[in-house]
């Protein structure tokens, strides 16, 4: 097991887990917003929120910064687009003027768009957003429902605010359960599987245990989905991929460890580090690092959220904020560096929170 590097990276806690005294907290440096908070929507310490989502389990940023997108994955759940600056927050999905141009080349199997009668069913699980050359980029969603699915879109940020269409979508085997994606610039994608049938573990204590329950799986348009080797894990969880398309970075929730496993490779490489949490999504950032955020003791009294920044290339990492759970804010389950903020979601909450980088 590899330690954690020195100094952390970014320290901005109100409790810093068995390394003694509080550290003090930097002053609060982002702009005001004129909107009066929500109950249950107050700052804590230097942790401010946007209120009034429903689990926004993960989010992805537009290029150029001024956007967010944040899935919805609970019963009801939707796609909200999140202004950087304001702070505020509109449906993207379901909504009677979404875009559709269906894909049916690049997405020969897919039945259709999701059915609009699927209604409170509908969840947005994991997103990730592949930037196009200008301002055409691409979404993939996992989408639970009337379908175990991913859901392709395209967002075009020329205007104000974005547009979003939907062009195509590939249904799971019924074998696997998704939960996160990342997308290729060919229209491809893969995906973690978190349980599936044909693997060891057969409940969630299982998993906690650290036993194999799923694995990540590929699909192109070509080959439909296939199972990637070598990436049995247990409670496979988050899922990133390194710039140059060699390396998967899979989140062991099940193990407490950050997996890098090579991709279309002579040679199978796998390594990992163990970490001190749960950890959920991954989110790579510009310098080609890795952000996992999760969480320890969940739906206890002593639940604590987290996130760390990875190496992926030394497998060292240095904590970013270790926390006690909040009200409508118990887990952190996606972490990414916005500007000078770091930007958390959350699975059982109804907020994101944000915090200034010191």
């Amino acid at each position: 097991m590899q330690a954690p590097k020195g100094t952390p990276f970014v320290l901005p806690l109100l409790l810093v887990l068995g390394c003694g005294a509080p550290v003090p907290l930097p002053e609060l440096t982002v702009d005001p917003v004129d909107v009066a908070p929500t109950e249950g929507c107050a700052p804590v310490g230097n942790i401010r929120f946007i209120c009034d989502l429903i689990s926004p389990e993960d989010l992805a940023v537009i290029p150029g910064e001024e956007w967010v997108i944040a899935s919805g994955n609970q019963q009801g759940g939707k796609i909200h687009l999140v202004s950087v600056r304001d702070k505020t927050t509109s449906v993207l999905f379901p909504n009677s003027s979404l875009r559709e141009e269906f894909d049916a080349t690049s997405y020969p199997n897919c039945p259709g768009p999701i059915d609009p009668a699927e209604g409170e069913a509908f969840r947005a699980h994991g997103l990730y957003l592949t930037p196009g050359t200008g301002t055409i980029h691409k979404m993939f969603l996992v989408h639970h429902g009337s379908r175990e699915s991913i859901e392709v879109f395209e967002i075009d940020s020329s205007g104000t605010p974005p547009v979003l269409t939907w062009v195509g979508c590939a249904v799971a085997p019924e074998a696997i359960r998704l939960n996160s994606v990342v997308g290729f610039p060919d229209g491809g994608f893969a995906a973690t599987s978190f349980r599936s049938q044909d693997k060891p573990a057969s409940s969630r204590e299982d998993v906690l245990a650290g036993i194999v329950s799923g694995s990540v799986w590929e699909w192109h348009t070509e080959s439909g989905w296939i199972e990637v080797p070598g990436s049995d894990t247990s409670g496979p969880n988050g899922l990133e991929i390194s710039s140059d398309g060699q390396w998967f970075y899979i989140a062991g929730w099940g193990s407490k460890s950050f997996i890098r496993l090579s991709r279309d490779q002579t040679v199978l490489q796998r390594e990992a580090v163990e970490l001190h949490f749960r950890p959920d999504n991954l989110r790579v950032q510009e310098d080609g690092s890795v952000f996992a955020a999760g969480a320890n003791l969940l739906r206890s009294p002593e639940e604590t959220f987290h996130a760390a920044r990875i190496d992926p290339e030394t497998l060292t990492y240095d904590r970013l904020i270790d926390h006690p759970a909040i009200d409508k804010f118990p887990a952190c389950t996606t972490a990414m560096q916005i500007g000078g903020e770091i930007w958390m979601g959350t699975n059982r909450g109804e907020k994101i929170g944000y915090f200034p980088i010191p």
